[in-house]
């Protein structure tokens, strides 16, 4: 399974990751220099290296995420998320044109879902078992069934 996920990230990056990595990064950086946002600007680059190497990791909420999160989330939406979004979007439809692209097309789908609401969520291994109050939000590529 390393080896499935490691050639779908190659291609990943050779059909638009690099792109959406660089858009996280960007943002990443817009908000630090804003020094206010600093803590949005090291959510985004937590993200930035999900964006440019998803497939065998998944994200999860985190169980303590509440209401500063909630509003965190708010202002990222207004700052920077709904470009990013939009950018995942537009990509996801152009990848979906062809067949080979339908999968990374599914996962920028899922990848703009995360770009509306990062804060609260963990970047945790794809075989990971989420604990009690935890929930799987993202998940590029397929999870393993459990007790197999």
């Amino acid at each position: 399974m390393e080896l499935v996920n490691f050639i779908l990230n190659i291609l990943w990056l050779i059909l638009g990751g690099i792109v959406m990595a660089i858009a996280w990064a960007v943002a990443g950086l817009v908000m630090c220099i804003l020094i206010i946002t600093i803590p949005f600007g090291i959510a985004a680059f937590r993200f930035a290296g999900y964006a440019l190497w998803p497939f065998g990791r998944t994200v999860v909420q985190r169980p303590d995420a509440g209401t500063a999160s909630v509003v965190g989330n708010v202002i990222w939406f207004i700052l920077a998320g709904w470009w990013i979004a939009l950018g995942h979007i537009v990509a996801g439809v152009l990848q979906c044109i062809t067949i080979i692209g339908i999968p990374f097309g599914v996962a920028n789908f899922k990848l703009a879902r995360l770009a509306i609401m990062p804060l609260g969520r963990e970047i945790v291994p794809i075989d990971y078992q989420p604990a009690p109050g935890e929930q799987v939000l993202v998940s590029v590529g397929n999870r393993p069934k459990s007790g197999s």
